[in-house]
């Protein structure tokens, strides 16, 4: 399994909104940057990802997991963009920010800590580890 980062501005698509989408998930759409697209092209089914809410917010809200592979993405009819489908699997008991993970031995090579713009990034076990402690889940 891989591990993976999403980020979504709250006022766009929020946890509580992939939440409500419920098990069928949502196609996590609109990316429009090759590198992003490309870590979609390279998840499997069941990999897991952290939720993150950017912006103003900036910390991670929970677990999700990849739903449906790769596939062409609904909002454009340009075939250079796909996305993958994503499922909410648990809520952090205690959700990180941004700062917590900067703070965080283990986590200085994260790319969340050293290059904020990438929408859809790789995490490594044990930066997963680190963060599913911090976070409270067990899953």
């Amino acid at each position: 399994m891989n591990y993976w980062l999403f980020k979504s501005e709250p006022g766009t698509w929020s946890w509580d909104d992939q939440v409500a989408k419920g098990a069928e998930g949502e196609e996590w759409n609109g990316v429009r940057n090759y590198q992003a697209r490309n870590n979609m092209r390279a998840m499997a089914l069941g990999d897991r990802g952290f939720f993150y809410h950017s912006v103003n917010e900036k910390r991670i809200m929970g677990v999700v997991e990849v739903s449906a592979l790769c596939h062409p993405d609904s909002t454009t009819e340009d075939p250079r963009w796909e996305c993958v489908d994503i499922r909410a699997v648990g809520p952090f008991a205690t959700p990180i920010t941004l700062e917590d993970c900067k703070r965080t031995p283990g986590l200085e090579k994260m790319i969340l800590v050293n290059n904020s713009r990438l929408s859809v990034q790789p995490v490594s076990p044990e930066e997963w580890d680190i963060l599913c402690r911090m976070g409270g889940f067990e899953g």
